[in-house]
């Protein structure tokens, strides 16, 4: 006999009764027992592929959580979904499928999860969409569940320091500009990334690892072992565990996940100055549970929380070395001890947050995490941006950076690759605001990361001498004054896409401002006469994510979310 009453989970559908004899010969079929079919039924997703390190770790720890399942007399049903790695798809048309992979990763969860009836989620991602993507699915299907994080690569190491894959991409602009000769290009690449695992730095998926902890999703301490730490895998087999104590105790993800929770989160982002695309990921989860918290919210968040953690690529350290300090919890602790959250959240452990971190003590002798009456500096890693420029708001990495403001003028281009072989070629000067425009949600369609350039601007030593501006993205790795999420984006005929070239604009982002500095009756001009630009992709899944897809404020969704909902699938 099983302690869990099936006639209350949605696995009964598929497995209780007379009726649903045809379904059961299928999990006899797979070698199922009887016992293990009147057991809940846990799916254990993860993201295994072969397409990037960030990936390949996961299904050996998905194994892990498998048993832990078995272990709390659950029965674990194994998948895979897609992932779309950004290291492989930057620079190139392939970053167009980047941010769509997260809306079709969270739909073919919710599909498999809806279409076998399973009772809970454990969900393992390794690379940036794949971490959001797996939260928004439990948030969406509501059902218990408990996300991991596959754990960041090993740093490699040139020339006796610590590098990275950003290393790589800013010496493709030192070779370009004959600062790097080929072989020793050659040698970097061949070293930079030595193992299984995310990017080591506080680009978007070690930021949504650390998200993940503090929003109550994830285990304390999950997010930091790298990939190939075998203390991972136990990690994996608790993670197994404590969904089973979920379904037992009906603790489910929108019951963790709150408004307070979503500024945690928020909080977390800013003191590790982590990446921008947490202000296009955290509003799409807070869609999928009902909660109305944007782009603009979000940055409040930001300008009042303090960077207190030293990491790339504004900062030193890599995510190894955060997690051998003392890892996300000791960063939470002295977060909430300088009362920047909310420590009554609940989490997976069914403890509160406050509860989880009440044995943490802060370690003085470790030089990654600053406490927070001595921070790196007194205001977040990340600023949002509003003004004539970005009506709907921008968002813009600072850790790290010392000029907060700048002003010159604007040379435009209408897709990133024009963009780049300007860059390439030297063809800009100190003082430019490049800006690249129909690369929004849309417009792109998908909103590409524009790592390429911006590494290649910051390769040739120029990084603190021009900016750069997007209705597109950038990626966690990038550094330098480069303002993303522009909106309205270029597609929707927002400001940005009126811009000429000559025309000033001024970026502010101590105040917090983004103008553009044209007469009003100079745009409506300009309105008048804009006609847009056409994209090439008039079928399939990118002109399908055009059609549906909202502004980045909102975090870029596709569906009416939580808000909308008439039942939840967890209630089926």
């Amino acid at each position: 006999m099983t302690k869990f009453d099936k006639s209350k989970l949605p696995s009964r559908h598929v497995s209780v009764g007379p009726e649903r004899a045809p379904h059961r010969s299928y999990y006899y079929a797979m070698g199922m027992t009887e016992e293990e079919i009147a057991q809940p039924f846990v799916g254990v997703v993860s993201c295994w592929n072969e397409a990037a390190p960030c990936n390949i770790a996961l299904m050996r720890q998905a194994q892990a959580a498998k048993a832990g399942v078995k272990a709390a007399d659950g029965t674990p049903r194994e998948f895979c979904t897609i992932s779309v790695t950004d290291g492989i798809a930057m620079g190139h048309e392939g970053m167009k499928s980047s941010l769509i992979s997260r809306e079709v990763i969270a739909d073919s969860v919710e599909l498999t999860m809806r279409g076998h009836c399973y009772d809970a989620m454990v969900g393992l991602a390794g690379c940036d969409k794949s971490l959001p993507g797996l939260m928004m699915a439990m948030l969406r299907l509501n059902v218990p569940s408990v996300f991991m994080y596959g754990g960041s690569i090993m740093p490699g190491e040139f020339k006796g320091k610590d590098v990275t894959v950003l290393d790589v991409f800013e010496a493709v602009g030192q070779n370009a500009a004959g600062n790097m000769p080929d072989d020793e290009l050659h040698a970097l690449e061949c070293v930079a990334c030595p193992s299984a695992g995310a990017c080591g730095g506080q680009f978007t998926a070690n930021t949504m690892a650390c998200v993940s902890e503090a929003i109550g999703l994830a285990l304390p301490n999950s997010a930091g072992a790298p990939a190939p730490y075998e203390s991972r895998d136990a990690y994996a087999e608790a993670s197994g565990r404590a969904v089973m104590s979920l379904i037992e105790h009906n603790l489910r993800p929108r019951d963790i996940v709150t408004r307070k929770a979503f500024e945690n989160a928020a909080t977390v982002v800013a003191a590790t100055g982590g990446s921008t695309n947490a202000g296009l990921h955290l509003p799409a989860m807070a869609h999928e549970a009902g909660i109305d918290f944007d782009l603009l919210e979000v940055a409040e968040i930001f300008k009042k929380t303090p960077y207190v953690a030293d990491l790339k690529p504004g900062g030193q350290y890599v995510a190894k070395d955060m997690y051998e300090a003392g890892g996300v919890p000791m960063l939470l602790k002295t977060l909430l001890e300088g009362g920047y959250l909310h420590g009554d959240c609940k989490t997976v452990t069914g403890k509160s947050l406050g509860d989880n971190l009440e044995e943490i003590t802060f370690n003085p002798n470790q030089k990654v995490i600053y406490p927070v009456s001595n921070p790196l500096s007194p205001t977040g890693g990340v600023v949002g941006l509003t003004g004539s420029l970005a009506p709907e708001g921008a968002i813009v990495k600072v850790a790290g950076m010392e000029l907060l403001q700048f002003e010159g003028a604007a040379r435009c281009f209408d897709c990133e690759e024009d963009a780049f072989k300007a860059v390439e070629a030297g063809d800009y000067k100190a003082g430019d605001v490049i800006i690249i425009r129909y690369e929004g949600p849309k417009g792109g369609p998908g909103m590409r990361e524009m790592l390429s350039t911006t590494a290649a601007i910051y390769g040739q030593g120029n990084g603190d001498k021009v900016a750069l501006i997007t209705d597109g993205r950038f990626s966690g790795a990038t550094r330098g004054f480069c303002i993303g999420h522009v909106g309205p984006e270029a597609a929707d005929g927002g400001p940005i896409a009126l811009i000429e070239d000559g025309d000033i604009i001024r970026i502010d982002a101590e105040k917090g401002t983004l103008d553009l500095l044209v007469e009003d009756s100079v745009m409506a001009d300009r309105h008048k006469k804009w006609q847009g630009k056409e994209t090439d992709f008039t079928s399939g899944t990118i002109w399908k994510y055009a059609q549906s897809v909202g502004p980045a404020r909102k975090g870029a969704v596709t569906h009416p979310g939580g808000a909308k909902e008439k039942r939840q699938f967890a209630d089926v």
